[in-house]
């Protein structure tokens, strides 16, 4: 599946020492798990499997999805104990209700369709979906603004797939999004 705003640069770019810090993988991880239990994640655009290895680091069951066949190898090897498997956000090759956390790290602005992408990932997900987006604005590092999404369209196609509470944490570098499924337990 081919589409102009997919990544299509190797695995070795995506763990560059500066887009490392970018991410903020120590601060966005705890809050993807924070307020819910999970045992289980599905890192929907793996990648080279950057976030697979940090949820995997935290004792989590993971499995990694992404079109890109090449970058599957790279999260292969670099995560050694996680499953990974081919396919498209918009149509996860999972059953409903299959993963407690389905995250979506800088996915969301490269999928054909927003809304059916985050349905899909509310579909196999059990207690939560993330998703971790470049900010709405025009800078230096990653995409253009083009290519970008401002919070008001990632919002409301939360709330057209079904979320009806939908959190938006700005980091320093990114925009974190939270939508949970069922309220945390007492």
């Amino acid at each position: 599946m081919e589409h102009e705003r997919r990544y299509s640069g190797t695995a070795d770019r995506l763990r560059r020492p500066e887009r490392l810090a970018w991410l903020e993988l120590d601060r966005v991880v705890p809050l993807c798990l924070e307020g819910i239990e999970v045992a289980t994640a599905l890192d929907v655009g793996t990648g080279s499997g950057l976030f697979a290895e940090a949820f995997a680091a935290r004792g989590l069951g993971v499995t990694g999805c992404d079109v890109n066949g090449e970058l599957l190898e790279a999260a292969r090897a670099a995560v050694p104990g996680a499953g990974f498997v081919r396919g498209a956000a918009e149509r996860l090759p999972f059953p409903d209700a299959s993963f407690d956390l389905v995250f979506l790290g800088h996915v969301l602005h490269e999928v054909d369709d927003l809304e059916r992408a985050l349905a899909e990932a509310r579909r196999v997900a059990r207690r939560r979906v993330a998703a971790l987006e470049w900010p709405y604005r025009a800078e230096d590092r990653g995409p253009p603004l083009e290519h970008r999404l401002p919070p008001e369209v990632v919002e409301d196609a939360a709330r057209r797939a079904g979320f009806a509470a939908i959190e938006r944490r700005d980091l320093a570098f990114m925009v974190l999004y939270r939508m949970d499924l069922r309220e945390p337990a007492p």
